[in-house]
């Protein structure tokens, strides 16, 4: 018999998820009947506006179920146009967008059409978990720029031109920030555009979380700051967050059109186009009312105000104050080497989340995954019953640990 040939080695160089053995061990947890207090997920927990839903309906009964073009339908690409001139005071034309199976979708594609082999892309840590994966799977290199509670988790300009070398293509930037909520100022990005755009390199923006914004604080795209900047900035954003449409599964990037159709010729080949069900639900979602977001940011407003001050309350534990999303990320490296009742000791934050997972039923996220170890994301898109038994439980969990 012949010998079957071997697998690609192509992601050998990608690191499987952190999260990962928590997600799977949480699942088993719940199978066997335990009540889990999952603070990892990273979507709203509102239901997808009804209007909504009723467009992605009425496409259905229209039979709005056939292929569209690669980048997507032109009604849905001048609703986006129109929001970004709205929201971002951003023109762009209809060539400029990109409409893709969500946010990271669009992270990859433009990575894989502007990196070659080699490449270097700035990664600010702490970053979203798939940032340096996105990066390597486009056969390119990330670069870490480590950041701390000092600069409140945001890169400076001056690190940014520091790691500036010829090989580098592209700062990878995210305001409001996952995993932190951190949002970066107008003052901030100036001084960051200032960088990029001396440097020719690329911004790729992730501005997904930008209508979550808490304690008077705005969002600044980096694209709108400068006329040259348009040149430079490849933003990207999404139906994902704001109005609660995870599953449906909508991105869009907006750029320079040459770009943008290196996206298409790309997208053509792989993907084709995002659902035209979900496209057409989305022209409504970014041409309605938006009256659903004020009460879903209050609610959000109050859990995370509810759970900063249980986590500052908590000996040994620190937590930068969140602008925006709905996540924290609290600093528990003063239990790193401390002892489980059983004696043996805690020895990172992955090892610290699976302890609090498996003695106290808490699904949380480790900052070694974002690139900061010692830290542990909490979502609280999550009701506050719920926070308070998992914040309950999480207290009990770090004062059995033996300094």
């Amino acid at each position: 018999m012949p010998v079957i040939r071997p697998l690609s080695r192509k992601l050998d160089r990608i690191a499987p998820s952190a999260t990962t053995v928590l997600n799977e061990r949480a699942i088993a947890m719940k199978r066997d009947g335990v009540d889990v207090f999952n603070f990892a997920v990273g979507e709203p927990d509102f239901p997808t506006p009804e209007h909504i839903k009723e467009a992605g309906m009425e496409a259905i009964r229209e039979n709005i179920t056939r292929y569209t073009p690669a980048t997507g339908i032109l009604d849905l690409k001048e609703a986006i146009c129109h929001k970004l001139a709205r929201d971002n005071g951003l023109e762009y034309a209809p060539n400029q967008i990109a409409t893709t199976s969500g946010g990271k979708h669009a992270l990859y594609n433009l990575l894989y059409v502007i990196c070659d082999e080699g490449d270097e892309v700035l990664v600010p840590a702490p970053y979203w978990v798939s940032y340096p994966e996105m990066v390597k799977l486009a056969g390119a290199v990330p670069v870490v720029l480590d950041t701390d509670s000092s600069s409140s988790f945001k890169v400076t300009a001056g690190q940014v031109r520091s790691a500036i070398t010829p090989k580098t293509k592209a700062l990878m930037l995210n305001t409001p920030s996952n995993p932190t909520g951190m949002v970066y100022t107008r003052e901030e990005l100036d001084a960051i555009a200032e960088v990029v755009m001396e440097s020719g390199i690329f911004v790729i923006t992730d501005e997904l979380y930008e209508k979550i914004l808490y304690d008077g604080h705005r969002h600044e795209s980096i694209a709108a700051l400068h006329p040259r900047m348009k040149e430079q900035a490849l933003v990207v954003n999404g139906l994902s967050k704001a109005y609660a449409m995870t599953g449906w599964r909508l991105g869009y990037a907006a750029g320079p059109a040459e770009v943008m159709d290196l996206v298409v010729k790309f997208q053509g080949q792989t993907v084709m186009h995002p659902s035209a069900i979900t496209q057409h639900a989305a022209i409504t979602a970014l041409t309605g009312p938006e009256d659903f977001l004020p009460p879903m940011i209050r609610a959000f407003d109050q859990r995370r105000n509810y759970i900063i001050e249980r986590l500052e309350n908590m000996e040994g534990v620190t937590c930068a104050r969140p602008g925006g999303a709905f996540y924290v990320f609290p600093d528990m490296s003063a239990y790193s080497g401390h002892s489980r009742p059983d004696g043996s000791p805690i020895e990172g934050s992955l090892d610290l989340a699976m302890y609090l997972l498996e003695a106290y039923q808490v699904v949380s996220a480790p900052g070694a995954a974002f690139g900061t170890e010692g830290c542990l994301r909490f979502s609280y898109a999550t009701t506050l019953d719920v926070i308070e038994q998992g914040m309950d439980r999480v207290e009990k969990g770090l004062s059995s640990l033996a300094g």
